[in-house]
């Protein structure tokens, strides 16, 4: 088998990305090594290929996976990397009276699915309690809406009240560093708050999705591993690796760019330790250069599905041999296309992903499609584009 390092340099939009040679040739000597369910498989959630997709699509706008606060745009804690902002763009649905009015106008307008969240109390709670007879009318209402909830930190109570309102999908963030927790999020809470929290969840029927933010302590990596510790303890239907994204972080305490190569070590960590469940990069991840180089290690990496790929990554796993799927993600927040790894990771519309390949190398020569690379498509669409 060629090299790694070689088989990138045939990417023509890989041309002035820099990877570090060494990295690679270990991912590649560990990869080979690798068997599990979800090894060698890839998903690329993306709005580049929608103009490839069938019809079955096109009335999935923006609208289709809409954000919603019942805090609005509050939050007690105002973690460093956060200020609350990420709450401001959000629909708000501040009473149980809002949020059922709110879904239903949405409902009527395409929307397939929603992620509910709120700001926290300075406990990292989320106070959904008068919310949950609320829930539990949409999902009886509209069975086929897709609801997925951020957390926060739960006891088991409040882990089965969450069961029982029947959403689809119970999202937290794993944190492994107590400094993290005190530090970036102002939090009085432990480390095994947090695992004790994704205990609870996973001891329920709910679909339970934790995220690892990299970088999350100021750039650095620190508790990054014990996270994965615990994830493997506390085994979920799927994980969301996402790299910090900081830009309301405070000037006296600022955060650096995690390195691309650390976080290409950990998702190698993260295959080797989850190899049967689901690996997505999701969309939050540094822009330009940066993204592409960590684009690259998460294909290399093994990594079942990317949000919002750079350009070149469905070559680069074409090249490497890899079953490679495209889903449009027509969907406007992340959350959606994490949904849809979890609902529709074996789906994805047709499309003639030779094509495409082709189109991405005529950017710069016209070079040909890759014959004789295996691709594996879906010949069952999937009858709407977020699950």
């Amino acid at each position: 088998m060629m090299d790694w390092i070689s088989v990138t340099e045939q990417v023509e939009p890989l041309e002035g990305v820099l990877l570090d040679s060494a990295l690679v040739s270990d991912m590649q000597q560990r990869y080979e090594a690798l068997s599990g369910n979800r090894v060698g498989k890839v998903n690329f959630y993306t709005p580049t290929f929608k103009a490839y997709a069938t019809s079955e699509i096109a009335g999935c706008g923006k609208s289709a996976w809409p954000a919603v606060s019942i805090t609005g745009g509050d939050c007690k804690l105002q973690c460093d990397h956060c200020k609350a902002k990420i709450l401001e763009p959000m629909l708000p649905a501040r009473t149980p009276e809002d949020l059922w009015k709110l879904v239903n106008e949405q409902i009527a307008g395409g929307a397939q699915g929603m992620l509910i969240t709120g700001g926290s109390n300075y406990r990292n709670e989320v106070e959904y309690n008068a919310f949950y007879p609320t829930i539990r009318r949409i999902k009886d209402q509209f069975p086929a809406f897709k609801i997925a909830m951020h957390t926060a930190l739960v006891d088991m109570d409040i882990a089965r009240r969450m069961e029982d309102s029947g959403i689809d999908a119970a999202m937290m963030d794993v944190i492994g560093a107590q400094d993290t927790i005190s530090q970036v999020y102002h939090l009085r809470r432990t480390v095994d708050d947090f695992e004790k929290t994704l205990e609870y969840l996973v001891s329920t029927s709910l679909k339970v999705v934790p995220h690892i933010v990299i970088g999350l302590h100021y750039g650095e990596l620190l508790g990054e591993w014990n996270a994965l510790e615990m994830i493997k303890r506390h085994v979920p239907q799927a994980v969301v690796l996402v790299v910090v994204m900081p830009f309301y972080a405070p000037e006296h305490r600022p955060f650096v760019t995690p390195d691309s190569g650390e976080v290409g070590r950990f998702f190698m960590d993260a295959r080797a330790a989850l190899p049967d469940i689901p690996l997505l990069l999701g969309c939050a991840r540094p822009p330009g250069r940066v993204k592409a180089e960590i684009d690259s290690y998460a294909v290399m990496a093994g990594l079942n599905g990317l949000a919002h790929p750079s350009d070149g990554m469905v070559e680069l796993a074409a090249r490497l041999q890899r079953d490679v799927r495209v889903t449009p993600a027509c969907c406007s927040i992340a959350i959606g296309d994490e949904v849809m790894a979890i609902e529709t990771e074996d789906a994805g519309l047709q499309i003639d992903i030779e094509q495409i390949i082709a189109q991405e190398r005529a950017r710069k020569s016209p070079v040909g499609a890759l014959g004789g690379i295996r691709i594996v498509t879906d010949s069952q669409p999937t009858g709407g584009c977020c699950g």
